[in-house]
């Protein structure tokens, strides 16, 4: 299935100068959304995954069915002030701004193999805080898989110790 005949692109989204890549339309057609996770679930299945994150907001749709067919949980890292409980922060840089990620302090425990879940990298700021998150409290970052890279934003050279899976790559 060629995903990029599916995906959207907007211009000027969210801000002026950004080209914003979509992936509503994948979400829209079962046969797409399943095609999707098969591919992450393929190229991941051989290794031990424990539980499956999934990055705000979009990563959750991803991550949420690929831990069903992994038969695994799911986790969340959201923005700041969207969990409850003991929660770790990190503040750090994106591409049109600066944003704080939160995880539960005890989603993880000590030692279990994480995948990690987004719809797209760019810049790689969002990923990277992940796995500072995920590993201040102890997790082992099995790896990444993405539906979208924006290969030439170089977010993938900040995750160059991690295993990464992108299904469409963009070089603009």
């Amino acid at each position: 299935m060629n995903l990029e005949n599916i995906i959207r692109s907007f211009s000027d989204f969210p801000k002026k100068g950004i080209l914003f890549r979509d992936i509503s339309p994948i979400l829209r057609d079962p046969k797409a959304m399943q095609y999707v996770i098969d591919q992450f679930y393929k190229y991941y299945k051989n290794k031990k995954i424990d539980l499956v994150v999934g990055i705000e907001s979009r990563g959750f749709l991803f991550a949420c069915v690929l831990a069903m067919k992994f038969n695994k949980g799911c986790v969340m890292i959201r923005k700041q002030g969207k969990l409850p409980g003991k929660t770790l922060s990190l503040s750090y840089n994106i591409e049109y701004g600066a944003s704080t990620m939160e995880i539960q302090q005890d989603a993880i425990d000590k030692g279990q193999n994480i995948l990690i879940v987004d719809d797209l990298i760019a810049t790689g700021g969002t990923a990277k805080a992940s796995v500072e998150l995920i590993e201040k409290i102890g997790g082992n970052v099995a790896g990444f898989a993405f539906v979208i890279e924006l290969a030439d934003l170089k977010g993938v050279d900040l995750l160059k110790d991690y295993e990464i899976y992108s299904l469409v790559k963009y070089h603009e």
